[in-house]
């Protein structure tokens, strides 16, 4: 009994340890951000288009398929109460204000979270990050406050592509397929979907930047020197970010209701 109380509470202490340090990270980049944001703004945008552009496919593509996804589920419910007009406005709700930021920080996450987190994982196992610090150029500056700054920036636009694409797949389906009315169709969603509904899923979208850009920095600049040890902080991106969104996701919602 004894050991499992004395786990409970190492456990519970590495934990806060971790938590605390975590802020602490957090805090960092954001006291640097400003400067790079205005001084060095050259490696933002090259980071905006390793973590966007070269993310463009992968979200267009699922963006696509999950719009005329729900357009399929949408027009099988519509049509039973002979609302098939109104197809259009489930897919946009959908995207706008739920699968559009989540999908896409998921997908953020699987692809250009894990190439942050390996390639910051990969400068540290070969003491480039060390090296820098020998020069005198702080390494938290120079390297994690752009790829941080890249993927926040990022995020948004990704998310209103998936929504946008999303739309043009729930147009396909619901129009060209099961020839819902083209007029009734974009008409209800103009009427029906309001600005406050996508503020919501801007501000979503932003949040999700935030925490999945910021787990990946921090678990790449925290892993282990090994090559195991960057296979498990990629591992634990990918898992932790999951979690934090969707945790993140029910927060906002609850709070905007």
């Amino acid at each position: 009994m004894r050991r499992v109380v004395n786990d409970i509470r190492n456990n519970t202490l590495e934990f806060l340890r971790t938590f605390g340090a975590f802020q602490l990270f957090f805090l960092r980049i954001l006291r640097y951000s400003p400067a790079v944001l205005f001084g060095r703004f050259d490696l933002v945008v090259k980071q905006v288009y390793n973590t966007g552009a070269l993310s463009l496919v992968i979200i267009m593509i699922c963006g696509l398929f999950v719009g005329a996804v729900l357009a399929l589920q949408a027009y099988a419910n519509m049509s039973k109460f002979n609302a098939e007009d109104w197809t259009g406005v489930a897919a946009a709700f959908a995207l706008v204000k739920e699968l559009g930021p989540v999908m896409t920080a998921l997908l953020f996450a699987g692809r250009a979270g894990t190439a942050l987190t390996s390639e910051i994982g990969l400068m540290k196992a070969t003491d480039q990050l060390s090296a820098m610090e020998m020069m005198a150029v702080n390494p938290v500056r120079r390297v994690l406050v752009p790829r941080f700054l890249g993927g926040v920036i990022a995020m948004p636009f990704l998310a209103a592509v998936f929504s946008a694409i999303g739309m043009f797949g729930a147009h396909l389906v619901g129009v060209e397929l099961f020839q819902v009315d083209v007029g009734s169709f974009w008409q209800q969603i103009q009427l029906t979907v309001e600005m406050s509904d996508v503020n919501e899923g801007i501000l979503k979208s932003v949040v999700f930047g935030v925490a999945a850009s910021l787990i990946a920095v921090w678990e790449g600049y925290n892993t282990v020197p090994t090559a195991e040890g960057v296979g498990r902080a990629t591992t634990r991106t990918v898992v932790i970010t999951a979690i934090a969104i969707l945790v993140f996701d029910f927060m906002i919602t609850a709070a905007l209701i």
